[in-house]
C-alpha cells in the first residue's frame, strides 16, 4: 500500500529552541515534543514525569458524590452490590477492579458478565433478574449501561438502584437511573473526557478510597487500568498517560497474581512490559475468553489470588486464542473477495459485508484487518438468532459513530465511538443500510482520506542517535493512541551488505547514512525490495527501537515506508 507522508504541523522555532535549551534535549526531540502540543517547560516536565498528584479530583465528575454516598450506605447496611460488566478487556478489567476493591473495603459484592452470543452487548434482563433474586440493593454497570434503557427500567421497577459507570457516548436521551458516572454526559464538568471504562471505574474507587481516607487503596489497581486503557485504544494523553505510566510500573514490578499468571503464560519478562506487549500479547488472551466462550474466565483469572490457578486459566485462554486465530483467518479470507467485489463493481467508499456463518467473536478483529488492507470504513455482520449483528471500524478522519447514527432508524441497537462501534439490525435491512452507509461515506470521505497517511514528526540524521538521545526518547513512553512512537524521517540512506528477506514479506538489512550504520528491519515491505537493493539513496520513515543482544542494548530502526530519492 502507498502512503501519504505528512509532516506534523511544526511549532514556531523559538518554542523548539527554548525547549531544547532549557530541557537540555536534542533539537529534533524538542521538535517532537512541541508537535505534541507541549509549548513550555512546565508542560514538558509533566509530560516526562507524570505524577499521581496531577490526577483530577474524582468528585468533579457529575453524580460522583451521589453514587459514592449510596455505595457507602449499602456497605454499611451489609446489602449486596451487583456489578455487570462487558466481555472485552476493558469490561472484564473494569469488573475485576470494581469487584476486588469493593470487597477490600468490606462490601458484599457479586458480578456478572453476559454471554456475547446469547445476550449480546449491554446490561441484560437476565443479569437484572439474577441480581434481584440474590437481593441486590445496588447494580453498577461498568463499560456498558448508557444505552441499556429497558433493563435499567426493569431494575428500577424491581427497587434496585442503578449506577451507570460508562465511557461511551450518551444519546440524546439518557436512562432514568440513580446515578450516571460518564465524563461524556452533558453538563459533566470533569476536565478529561477520554478515559477507558476501567479509567472511569478507577475514578469511582478513587473517590470511595478518599472517603475512607486511604487514597493508596485505589492506586494498587492501576495495573488493571493500564491493561484496559492500552487494549481499548483510548488516547494516551493527559490523565490516561499518568494512569498507564503508574499501571505499567505495577505490572512490571508487583503484578497481582492473576496478571502474573497471564504474563508467565505469554512469556513476557516482568520489568520490560510495554503498552505494545499489552496490545499484542496480553489483551488477545483476555479477549479470547469472551470471543470463543465464557468471558467470566478472564475476570476469574484477574481476581485469582493463587498464581498457579491463574496460570492455568491463562493457559486455557491461550488455547482459546489459538482457536480464535483459525476463525479469524477463515473469516478474513472469505471477506476479502466480497470487499473487492464491492469496491470494483460499485466503487464503494465504505464496506458492509455479511455472512450468516461468520463467528461473532472475530468479526471486530477482521473488520480492523480489512480497514488496514483497503483503508475504507468497514462493517462486518454475522447472523445470531435471525438478527444481523456486526462490528464497525473506521479510518482516520471519518466518525463512524456519527455515520451510524444517521442510519440508526434501521437498527435495533447500536453504540460505540468515532473509531469503532457495534450494531444489530434485521437481515432484510442490510441492503438498505449498505446503500445509506456508503452514501454517507461518499459525502464525507475525500480522495486524500482514501490514501492512508503516515505522520512524520521530524527529520533525523543517524549521527544523532547517541545514548542520551535514546534515554530521552524513552521518556516519551508509554506509547499508544494519540501518543504514538515518533516517526522519524531520514533521506540519503542506503543498504549495505545486502538485504535479507524473512517471514512473510519482511526484510532485514544494515542502513547507512553519511558513514553512520544502524540495524534496520521492515515488516511488510519486501514488495519494495528493488528500492532497498538499488544501490541508490532512498528516504525512509521509521521508529527507533532498542533491542537487547547478549546483555547489550543496541538501537534498531523499524521502517514504516520507503521512497527513492529523486
Amino acid at each position: 500500500m502507498d502512503y501519504r507522508w505528512t509532516f506534523r504541523k511544526k511549532s514556531d522555532e523559538e518554542t523548539i529552541h527554548t525547549l531544547s535549551k532549557i530541557l537540555k534535549i536534542p533539537y529534533s526531540l524538542a521538535s517532537v515534543l512541541a508537535a505534541r502540543g507541549i509549548s513550555n517547560v512546565e508542560e514538558a516536565k509533566k509530560y516526562f514525569e507524570p505524577s499521581l498528584e496531577d490526577l483530577h479530583d474524582p468528585f468533579l465528575m457529575k453524580d460522583m458524590e451521589k453514587a459514592v454516598g449510596r455505595v457507602l450506605e449499602v456497605i454499611k447496611q451489609g446489602g449486596l452490590i451487583w456489578i455487570h460488566g462487558d466481555y472485552d478487556v476493558d469490561g472484564t478489567a473494569s469488573t475485576a477492579l470494581m469487584f476486588q476493591f469493593l470487597k477490600e473495603v468490606g462490601a458484599r459484592v457479586d458480578f456478572y458478565i453476559p454471554d456475547r452470543f446469547e445476550e449480546g452487548y449491554g446490561l441484560s434482563i437476565k443479569s437484572v433478574q439474577l441480581a434481584h433474586s440474590k437481593g441486590a440493593k445496588v447494580l453498577i454497570t461498568v463499560d456498558v449501561g448508557i444505552t441499556s434503557f429497558e433493563p435499567l427500567e426493569y431494575a428500577k421497577n424491581l427497587g434496585i438502584d442503578c449506577i451507570i459507570c460508562d465511557h461511551h457516548e450518551p444519546g440524546e436521551i439518557i436512562p432514568d437511573v440513580f446515578a450516571i458516572i460518564d465524563p461524556l454526559q452533558k453538563d459533566c464538568p470533569y476536565p478529561f473526557k477520554y478515559l477507558s471504562a476501567c479509567g472511569v471505574a478507577f475514578k469511582f474507587i478513587q473517590a470511595i478510597a478518599q472517603k475512607f481516607n486511604k487514597p493508596e487503596l485505589a492506586y494498587s489497581y492501576l495495573d488493571l487500568v493500564a491493561i484496559a486503557s492500552a487494549a481499548d485504544m483510548v488516547p494516551l494523553i493527559g490523565e490516561n498517560r499518568i494512569l498507564v505510566r503508574y499501571g505499567l510500573d505495577k505490572l512490571n514490578n508487583d503484578p497481582r497474581p492473576g496478571l502474573k499468571g497471564l504474563i508467565e503464560c505469554t512469556g513476557l519478562k516482568p520489568g520490560y512490559i510495554t503498552t505494545s506487549n499489552i496490545i499484542y500479547a496480553l489483551a488477545p488472551l483476555i479477549n479470547a475468553a469472551g470471543r470463543m466462550g465464557d468471558a467470566l474466565r478472564s475476570v476469574n483469572m484477574m481476581i485469582e489470588k493463587d498464581f498457579i490457578a491463574a496460570f492455568r486459566i491463562a493457559q486455557q485462554l491461550e488455547h482459546e486464542n489459538r482457536r480464535r486465530r483459525v476463525y479469524d483467518e477463515q473469516t478474513f479470507e472469505e471477506a476479502i473477495p466480497l470487499a473487492r467485489e464491492q469496491i470494483e463493481k460499485y466503487n464503494r467508499k465504505a464496506l458492509v459485508l455479511h455472512s450468516p456463518h461468520w463467528h461473532a467473536g472475530v468479526i471486530g478483529i477482521v473488520a480492523s484487518r480489512l480497514v488496514d488492507m483497503f483503508n475504507l470504513p468497514t462493517v462486518l455482520l454475522t447472523t445470531i438468532d435471525n438478527k444481523a449483528k456486526g462490528s464497525a471500524r473506521s479510518i482516520t478522519g471519518f466518525d463512524i459513530y456519527n455515520a451510524l447514527k444517521k442510519c440508526s432508524y434501521l437498527f435495533e441497537e447500536f453504540g460505540g465511538h468515532k473509531h469503532a462501534a457495534g450494531l444489530t439490525l434485521r437481515e432484510d435491512n442490510i441492503n438498505t443500510f449498505r446503500e445509506l452507509f456508503d452514501s454517507i461515506a461518499q459525502e464525507n470521505i475525500t480522495n486524500d482520506m482514501l490514501v492512508p497517511e503516515i505522520m512524520l514528526d521530524t527529520e533525523l540524521k543517524f549521527s544523532e542517535l547517541s545514548p542520551k538521545f535514546l534515554e530521552i526518547l524513552e521518556k516519551f513512553a508509554p506509547f499508544g493512541f494519540e501518543n504514538y512512537k515518533p516517526n522519524f524521517f531520514s533521506r540519503g540512506v542506503k543498504s549495505v551488505n545486502g538485504v535479507r528477506v524473512f517471514g512473510y514479506n519482511n526484510i532485514k538489512f544494515r542502513a547507512i547514512q553519511s558513514h553512520f550504520v544502524i540495524d534496520a528491519i521492515a515488516f511488510g515491505l519486501a514488495d519494495k525490495l528493488e528500492i532497498f537493493n538499488s544501490n541508490k539513496p532512498f528516504s525512509i520513515v521509521y521508529n527507533i527501537e532498542v533491542n537487547s543482544v547478549n546483555g547489550r542494548w543496541t538501537p534498531q530502526i523499524s521502517i514504516k515506508d520507503i521512497r527513492p530519492d529523486d
